[in-house]
């Protein structure tokens, strides 16, 4: 069945696509939206009930959204820093309760006080005249460092003249192999969680049969403590469509979409303009003027679901299915959007290969480890005294990152959680036995992922943290397989009742729960919630112990 809606999907095309449309619907209310929606399933000859069905999966897109007039961010970075209430009372003082709604995540981990309110973020630091702030919004700069241990850095340079900068284009359109040959000695792996090749993925999507391929950029950067792809979307767009377009060239795509979550409006408008100046240039799009290398951007604005980071779930999206996890294989790259092979990566996977080309991929690999390439960005949520971004070299001491980049913490902290809700949950007392690079944190039974740092505060219940995990889990599942779906609601459950009621947790059922999540979940969102819980009941044993039985 998947098939053949992907089939009529295909055949509708991306301008707009199915997904698209259905998104257009938002904010208006039935049942004037129910009959757009059937229009929509008519004209594109798909049923009805599956356009319903994708339409109420997005919280965006969700009724109950509607009657919200601005939001709180509740990500993890902002739950720990403990800042939500006194937004919550603020915001009460202009708003009725029901009208007061939560998103996650704003990508404001720096300075955890961001609102979004008709679709546009807001910084509010508790001092300002928020009514004023909300009506006649004033840009706020929080405070935000950015450094590196790199002397040339791949990443936070800047772009300068843009047909100088995409003139290296035209320099390997000539000379695809080159190209080829560069990434895969740069040894580059992807930055969104996974760090598998991106060479391989290239070279996979390169070789599948099709005459039609594509390129699809992963910008629903859902992991709350993590904002390096938001930077990058905003300050340094085009490092990330130059390193599509190159994609583009090596694999015979001539069509790349960048999805970005509905949670960074500023990041949509900043890609949006970026692609408007290339298509002006005369360097992309239907007016391309390039040396014998055309491609056409399409950028896609998420509704709010962070299991559309997970690239089948996103692939799904486009296509204006129900976002929900394939079964793999086939990979993207031979079965990927519409089912044409497909090279999907993440931002800031794609904002390296610049750097690539124009320094060699020798000298990309030798500002990281041998197994580990390259630089790293690093997000410092609002817990340390010099919260931002960082691009360091693979193989730096985590405590080092810490320390001198981040200059220690504002008050104590016990742990740090790094790579997102899915990430390990690292003690205060294992920071300097890691180093920055995937092996390091895998060895030690931790992940690297999107490397952004939550800071955990040293008076914050642990269980409190685990009981937040599985809410998350269970509000983001897909619920497309039975361990992620079921597993986190009675984990969430199990956590409740010991937090509310003082009712143990049974500890051999509980490890049972987090087996069964860990090798039946489809997708990383089940399987390695158990991952940062069973760190949490390792290190901190003592603390968690009168809650289980």
């Amino acid at each position: 069945m998947s098939k053949n809606l992907r089939g009529l999907s295909d055949r509708k095309g991306l301008n707009p696509g199915l997904f698209e449309e259905i998104a257009g619907t938002a904010g208006i209310k039935m049942p004037d939206r129910q009959e757009l929606l059937d229009k929509i399933a008519e004209r594109s000859l798909v049923g009805k009930s599956s356009v319903l069905g994708a339409s109420t999966f997005y919280e965006f897109l969700r009724e109950e959204h509607q009657s919200k007039k601005v939001f709180i961010c509740n990500g993890t970075a902002c739950l720990t820093s403990g800042k939500q209430k006194k937004l919550k009372n603020d915001l009460l003082g202009l708003f009725a309760e029901d009208e007061i709604g939560t998103v996650t995540c704003l990508g404001h981990c720096h300075s955890n006080n961001a609102i979004m309110h008709e679709n546009k973020t807001v910084i509010y630091d508790g001092n300002a005249d928020l009514k004023k702030l909300l009506s006649q919004p004033e840009p706020v700069t929080p405070v935000f460092f950015t450094g590196t241990n790199a002397g040339n850095p791949a990443l936070l340079g800047g772009t300068g003249d843009i047909h100088e900068y995409y003139r290296l284009l035209a320099d390997y359109s000539g000379d695809i192999e080159k190209a080829i040959e560069e990434i895969i000695k740069s040894g580059l792996r992807g930055r969104g969680g996974a760090g598998f090749s991106f060479s391989a993925k290239k070279q996979a999507s390169r070789s599948a049969e099709g005459h039609r391929k594509y390129v699809v950029c992963n910008a629903d950067e859902g992991d709350p403590g993590a904002f390096s792809d938001k930077w990058l979307l905003e300050e340094r767009p085009h490092s990330v469509l130059f390193g599509m377009m190159v994609s583009g060239m090596i694999t015979g795509a001539d069509t790349g979409i960048v999805y970005i979550r509905g949670e960074y409006p500023e990041s949509v408008e900043s890609v949006k303009k970026a692609v408007s100046q290339l298509e002006d240039a005369g360097l992309a799009g239907a007016g391309c003027r390039g040396a014998g290398f055309c491609f056409e951007f399409h950028v896609v604005e998420g509704m709010g679901a962070y299991i559309c980071g997970e690239e089948t779930s996103l692939l799904n999206s486009i296509e204006g299915l129900r976002p929900e996890v394939r079964t793999r294989p086939p990979f993207p790259s031979t079965y990927g959007l519409f089912g044409k092979p497909t090279i999907l990566s993440n931002v800031e996977t794609f904002a390296n290969i610049r750097y690539i080309l124009k320094e060699g991929g020798d000298a990309y690999a030798a500002l990281g480890t041998e197994k580990s390439p390259g630089t790293k960005l690093v997000s410092l949520d609002g817990g340390f005294n010099k919260p931002g971004l960082y691009e360091i070299k693979m193989g730096t001491p985590l405590g080092l990152v810490f320390n001198e980049f981040g200059g220690g913490t504002k008050y104590p902290v016990k742990a740090f959680q790094v790579g997102g809700p899915l990430g390990g949950v690292v003690p205060a007392s294992k920071v300097n036995d890691l180093t920055l690079d995937f092996e390091s944190f895998s060895r030690e039974g931790f992940l690297l992922g999107h490397a952004g740092v939550v800071s955990i505060p040293e008076d914050f219940p642990v269980i409190e943290f685990i009981k937040h995990l599985f809410v998350f889990t269970s509000a983001e599942s897909c619920g497309k397989c039975f361990p992620c779906r079921i597993g986190s609601t009675r984990g969430m459950e199990m956590l409740s009742s010991a937090v509310r009621d003082g009712e143990k947790i049974d500890r051999q059922l509980f490890e049972d729960l987090l087996e069964t999540m860990q090798l039946g979940s489809l997708c990383a969102l089940g399987g390695g919630l158990p991952l940062p819980v069973r760190n949490a009941l390792k290190y901190f044993e003592p603390e968690l112990s009168g809650f289980f039985r």
